[in-house]
């Protein structure tokens, strides 16, 4: 990168003059020279008057003229001799050469010398001064041009950052959870550390570690961390910067990347984001000549060629490895995948310990209930919550960081800032605080839904309120019940709706969407209906798309009728048991709507003090606090 640097930097000119760039260089050049050439053109100094040779040979004649001097035989320099006694000084030009000039001074008897011309210093640099600056130009503009033709040459050059061992490492403590990814990745450190552990017992270790995970969940922290364990130098690239406009720098550019890593064995070769570069082969419209099959395929061919005994390790990330060429992924390439999940509840509250480490948090700051209000969070959203929290304690004049800030940085990063400048009528806002009641009383009385963590009608983002609720664990695989569950709770505002206004409003548009679409997989992806074990369509995933656009329908017509049968019976199942509870406890329906039309947001355990129902051990409420001040937007 220091060569980068030293090319980006004007080289001095001569005399130590640095222009800044070529045009101010091409002005200033230009404007010496018409100076310069004006002032060559414009006449000297004259010594008396100018006359004509002609006027000169008749003042002769009369006797008028005192004496001359002939310059190299084409100008004549003299006095003239007035009628008042005086003189004057005059020059003439010799137009031709006269064999009589002599002969006729003499008989005229004028006194007559002879002189070679001369030039002075100032005449001298002023003819020369000139060739000197047209010189230094030329000369310059030839650097500029070397300079930019080094640069053209290093076109195809790696474009890799080098973080060297020195400075602030960062290792695998700076990483928290993901246990079984480090001992993975143990293995690439001890290589690089020891090889002969390795070698000496015949083992060989993997060429290449490919990092799989979802956005946020640490892909780069754990590269990094390997290089600072083994304390070797680490080459970072983005996987876009192989692709180029031009034909061949992509590949230029991989065969300097393995290079330089093996002039700086041992070390790391790390490529973020390798579906920018390494996507499946023929896909696009390039055919086998496109830019980045090229590039692909020279990334193949240096993974497979150099020796693993140069203790070169070359690791990669991507979120996509469903899109990856599979040649990439043979043994002897990358032949070994890494899967960075999402954390769990410990994992969060060890992310949240490493980035709270330097917010000054309220002694009241359970961050064990943060890490369980949190499911589903990568440790980059944990880090911004952390981040957003500390900020909303600043705007509040706070000195310490308190639960109710958790609170409100996570509602803002899930739904957006509250607008409570919004005005909104007393009926819409009843109407609000009836939808949000019918989605939260459902969450008591249905066995295997969430427990409900707090529901309220601030309207954030593009929503008037909402109901969370949270799970008491974290859960990788969902029952039917629960599926159920939740369609019935996505129906429980429109419900509500129907039971006091008679109609329906637009605000339940996203909670049908969800239901419908709920229902379509339990039918067709997971066999959880009367149609039987059976998935119906695959997904059609182009492959230089990247994404799922459509479903394969490899059905009949007569089963996709029974499809939307099932579907159809799921949903109005749901929607007649989701209204038959709510008409039941209609009272607890209008308690609740009443109480949020009044406070606007309440906690599950105020609910639960409303409808007279026991209080929950372990509770997620966040924005509950000792201190004063702990609560509020």
């Amino acid at each position: 990168m220091a060569e980068n640097r030293n090319n980006n930097q004007q080289d001095p000119g001569p005399f130590g003059f640095k222009f800044k760039n070529n045009r101010f260089a091409l002005i200033l050049l230009v404007a010496i020279f018409g100076i310069f050439i004006v002032l060559l053109s414009s006449p000297g100094r004259t010594q008396g008057m100018e006359i004509d040779y002609s006027a000169f040979l008749n003042y002769v004649e009369q006797d008028q003229v005192e004496s001359v001097t002939i310059i190299d035989q084409y100008e004549i320099r003299g006095r003239l001799r007035g009628v008042s006694g005086d003189s004057a000084f005059f020059r003439t030009q010799i137009p031709y050469f006269d064999d009589q000039l002599i002969q006729t001074l003499l008989d005229e008897g004028v006194p007559t010398t002879g002189a070679s011309g001369s030039i002075s210093g100032w005449q001298l640099m002023l003819s020369i001064f000139p060739w000197i600056i047209g010189f230094i130009f030329i000369w310059y503009m030839f650097r500029q041009m070397q300079g930019a033709g080094n640069r053209a040459f290093s076109f195809g050059k790696s474009r890799a950052k080098k973080f060297a061992e020195d400075g602030k490492k960062t290792t695998f403590a700076d990483v928290a959870g993901q246990a079984e990814a480090k001992y993975e990745l143990q293995e690439v450190v001890e290589f690089l550390k020891n090889p002969s552990k390795f070698t000496r017992i015949g083992a060989r270790i993997p060429k290449g570690v490919l990092l799989v995970g979802l956005p946020g969940t640490g892909k780069t922290l754990l590269a990094k961390a390997c290089a600072g364990e083994a304390g070797v130098p680490f080459f970072h690239m983005s996987g876009s910067d192989f692709v180029e406009m031009f034909v061949g720098v992509g590949a230029s550019r991989v065969r300097d990347l393995f290079e330089q890593g093996r002039k700086n064995a041992p070390c790391i070769l790390f490529i973020d984001e390798l579906d920018a570069v390494g996507r499946t082969r023929g896909a696009g419209y390039g055919g086998g000549h496109d830019e980045r099959e090229q590039t692909l395929n020279q990334m193949l061919v240096e993974m497979d060629g150099f020796d693993t005994k140069d203790g070169v390790m070359l690791l990669a990330a991507t979120n996509r490895p469903d899109v990856l060429d599979p040649a990439l992924l043979r043994p002897g390439r990358f032949d070994r995948q890494v899967e960075i999940d999402m954390p769990d509840k410990e994992e969060r509250e060890a992310i949240l310990k490493i980035h709270s480490s330097k917010v000054p948090l309220s002694s009241k700051v359970d961050l064990s209930r943060v890490a369980r209000a949190t499911p589903g969070t990568s440790g980059a959203d944990l880090a911004n919550l952390v981040n957003e929290a500390a900020l909303h304690a600043a705007r509040k004049n706070r000195e310490l960081v308190q639960m109710g800030d958790f609170e409100e940085a996570r509602d803002k990063i899930l739904m957006g800032v509250a607008k409570v400048s919004r005005i909104i009528s007393a009926e819409e806002k009843r109407k609000t605080a009836c939808h949000e009641a019918g989605h939260a009383l459902l969450h008591y009385y249905l066995p295997n839904a969430d427990p409900l963590h707090k529901v309220t009608i601030v309207p954030r983002g593009r929503v008037l309120g909402a109901a969370f609720s949270l799970p008491e664990k974290d859960e990788y695989s969902k029952s039917k019940g629960y599926l159920v569950d939740r369609i019935k709770i996505s129906y429980g505002g429109f419900v509500a709706e129907e039971m006091f206004y008679s109609e329906t409003t637009t605000g339940t548009q996203n909670d049908l969407k969800q239901a419908t679409d709920l229902a379509r997989r339990m039918v067709t992806e997971w066999g959880m209906s009367d149609l039987g074990p059976t998935a119906f369509g695959q997904e059609d995933q182009p492959i230089f798309l990247g994404k799922e656009i459509a479903r394969h329908k490899d059905y009949s017509e007569e089963t996709a009728r029974a499809i939307d049968s099932a579907v159809g019976k799921i949903l109005t199942e749901s929607l007649e048991d989701a209204g038959r509870i709510l008409t039941e406890h209609k009272d607890e329906l209008v308690a609740l709507t009443e109480a949020l039309v009044e406070k606007e947001t309440l906690t599950d355990t105020e609910v639960r003090d409303l409808l007279g129902m026991p209080a929950r051990k372990s509770a997620t409420d966040l924005s509950t606090d000792d201190e004063d001040g702990a609560a509020g937007a």
